[in-house]
């Protein structure tokens, strides 16, 4: 298997928060290098050292930086875009640049081939009883009757490739009635609520913290032939906008949440306040260790039954209120 080298930049201050985050969407394993480590070793070196390598000696004054390794395949293109979105969001919070530059720049590949390039993983595959994912670009034979989803992600995470997407889009699938109105938190792409149009929802509403991300859900919903009027997307944080917050105030038959553990958590009184009685929601983002807690934490908001769906490391979680 071929990878791709991501190097972070971000500041000493930034490691752990970086690393946490990283590991929520999956990624488990990295390498640190941090001006302020190699410092602190020449400060309390023991024994006696009669050189150290000048390449040794420029790390006091290297650029803090993660390294992680993706592998170059359409999960690798999907994580990527899920870092990139993580890093903005940090950024974004960041007022006062605690956290650097926080910035990516990939090894052994330029980006803007590695931005083109990637496409060539994402081909047309099959979900569920019911759908087929299709990049916009691809051409695909539907033999089997199932319903085509033509998605564009651009910049924002949801192919449908990741094992998080297609946990949310088999629940879809098997939950939704007709006519729903369905709420997607944490939107991306927009497949899921699109998903959920084109498999029978009356009404969606997609939501993204990022702008990039509500405008790319809506341009796919158009290609999708999905109406205006039955679509709408918003971006901005509901946890701490409350005009926003108040601007999707409805009740929902279904909520899809992909997101990550923490903000799953800290969203789950937004979740009881959208969701009908009654209603279905869906949960995903969760790396496998996560998911009892996440699992607690919504039993605690009043949600019950919860179902997990469990896929290589990764958890899905549906709940009824």
């Amino acid at each position: 298997m071929e990878w791709t080298e991501v190097n972070i930049y971000t500041t000493t201050e930034g490691i752990e928060l970086v690393c946490s985050k990283l590991g929520d969407i999956g990624v488990k394993g990295f390498s640190i290098r941090d001006a302020e480590d190699f410092k602190e070793f020449l400060e309390n070196k023991y024994g006696r050292w009669d050189y150290i390598d000048d390449d040794l000696m420029g790390l006091s004054e290297c650029e803090t930086c993660i390294t992680i390794y993706l592998p170059s395949n359409e999960q690798g293109a999907e994580e990527l875009l899920a870092v990139k979105a993580m890093l903005k969001e940090m950024k974004d919070a960041d007022t006062d640049g605690i956290y650097g530059r926080l910035a990516v720049e990939l090894d052994s590949i330029r980006e803007e081939d590695w931005a083109n390039n990637w496409k060539q993983y994402f081909k047309p595959f099959t979900v569920g009883e019911k759908l087929a994912i299709k990049p916009s670009w691809e051409e695909y034979s539907n033999t089997d009757g199932r319903v085509i989803l033509e998605i564009d992600p651009a910049s924002s995470f949801g192919t449908g490739a990741h094992h998080t997407t297609r946990l949310c889009l088999e629940l879809v699938e098997k939950y939704l009635n007709k006519g729903d109105k369905v709420l997607d938190m944490g939107c991306g792409s927009g497949i899921l609520s699109i998903a959920a149009m084109l498999l029978g929802a009356d009404h969606a509403v997609a939501v993204d913290i990022e702008q990039n991300a509500a405008e790319t859900a809506l341009e796919n919903a158009s290609k999708n032939n999905i109406p205006s009027e039955k679509y709408k997307t918003y971006f901005g944080d509901i946890i701490t906008d409350s005009k926003l917050a108040d601007d999707i105030d409805d009740k929902y038959d279904m909520i899809t949440a992909n997101i990550v553990a923490d903000v799953l958590i800290a969203m789950k009184e937004h979740f009881r306040r959208y969701l009908r009685e009654g209603g279905i929601l869906i949960v995903s983002g969760i790396i496998e260790e996560r998911m009892d807690e996440v699992i607690s934490a919504l039993v605690s908001a009043g949600f019950s039954a919860p179902e997990p769906q469990v896929r290589e490391g990764w958890a899905a979680v549906r709940f009824t209120l």
